[in-house]
């Protein structure tokens, strides 16, 4: 329970396969914790040096891609309203938008990273969620994303 008294949830890997249909090497997260309905919740993505990015971002200087962390960002996000919604297997959240991106620090194989999203809005089936994306209680990245649910994907 959180100060609230709101009872937290948490999705592991075999619930984030469950919500998203990202499969390897596109699953940008590992788990999903301290979920609050489809308000919030902080997805967890521990970098490792033999992922693929890492081949051509950069040979010896591997650096994880910014890109990546918003796709982070959005599958948390996607986890986030599935679970809150408890979305039937006939529904699948997609990708809307990407607003007020911003990169502040390099990520490098061994860091843990921590998406912290909170909903900002929300209109029908679409959710619009801001994210920080953080290393060590650092921020490294942060962005707006928006998703979409959609029925028969």
């Amino acid at each position: 329970m959180d100060d609230q008294g709101i009872t937290l949830e948490a999705a592991d890997i075999a619930a984030v396969l469950k919500s998203l249909p990202h499969r390897y090497p596109f699953l940008m997260i590992d788990r999903v914790i301290e979920i609050r309905g489809d308000q919030s919740g902080i997805g967890i993505k521990n970098v490792t040096a033999n992922e693929p990015q890492f081949m051509g971002h950069f040979p010896g200087n591997p650096v994880f891609p910014g890109v990546l962390m918003i796709e982070g960002m959005a599958q948390t996000a996607g986890v986030i309203c599935s679970i809150g919604e408890n979305l039937s297997p006939d529904k699948a959240v997609f990708f809307l938008t990407i607003d007020r991106a911003k990169f502040r620090k390099p990520v490098v194989p061994g860091d843990t990273i921590e998406y912290h999203m909170i909903k900002k809005a929300r209109k029908k089936n679409m959710w619009w969620y801001r994210g920080e994306a953080k290393v060590g209680g650092m921020v490294v990245a942060e962005a707006e994303v928006g998703a979409m649910i959609i029925v028969g994907q």
